[in-house]
């Protein structure tokens, strides 16, 4: 699946536009969010109101033909299709790249974390249907909190090794950003949209496979050195 250069141009194409997606569709999952219980306190934050309040009224037969929860859950389920592109993006990156020294250790964080991620999105929104099941997310919010971190963790790290090595540009600056973006997007939108800069770094390195064969055109030249 991941030699043949066709389906890497096929699952890069397929990052990209999940990252477009993932951006649309996520603040409508945002916007749902709000109408929830747990969710009304999301308001309180100006930069939230400003588009979320008017939004709502604009929107409201796509987010008002059921109850909150049910409209919540349902628009929840759009992130796991842009989980699985960008990880399969990050696997067909890192089989490009060949990577040696710090980077390929930070490989071998970010891809099982990703795949867990894929998991734990799966297991909270598409094994619920038509209410919340509070026990269920309980359990699936105690493992997302270790998987969570390592994302975070890893894919900053994924990032600064990155633009040490060069040649990356964009995509590497937003996976080192993910730490500050995990503080400043909730501020603005929902929590969900904190995986957009990862979905957008892999879209974008998507791109570039899409349009072009070689490695180094993709995602920089492979660097020899043993080191980061």
């Amino acid at each position: 699946m991941f030699e043949s250069a066709e389906a890497q141009r096929r699952i890069g194409r397929f990052a990209w536009w999940m990252a477009w997606f993932g951006l649309v569709a996520g603040q409508l999952h945002a916007l749902a969010r709000f109408r929830t219980e747990d969710g009304k306190s999301d308001l309180d934050y100006p930069l939230t109101a400003a588009w979320a309040e008017p939004a709502d009224k604009l929107l409201d037969p796509l987010l008002g033909w059921a109850s909150p929860d049910v409209v919540y859950l349902t628009f929840g389920k759009i992130w796991l299709p842009v989980f699985v592109a960008y990880t399969l993006c990050a696997i067909v990156v890192r089989r490009r790249r060949q990577p040696t020294g710090a980077e390929k250790w930070a490989w071998r964080i970010v891809v099982p974390a990703f795949v867990a991620a894929c998991a734990c999105v799966a297991a909270e929104y598409w094994l619920q249907w038509t209410s919340l099941d509070y026990g269920l997310l309980d359990t699936v919010f105690l493992v997302t909190i270790p998987v969570l971190l390592v994302n975070v963790l890893g894919t900053t790290f994924l990032g600064i090794v990155l633009i040490r090595r060069r040649g990356v540009g964009l995509p590497a600056w937003l996976l080192a950003c993910h730490l500050p973006a995990m503080v400043v997007i909730p501020m603005v939108t929902s929590l969900g949209s904190t995986v957009l800069p990862t979905a957008f770094a892999f879209g974008i390195l998507g791109r570039r496979i899409a349009r072009a064969e070689s490695p180094e055109r993709v995602t920089g030249p492979v660097v020899a050195s043993t080191g980061a």
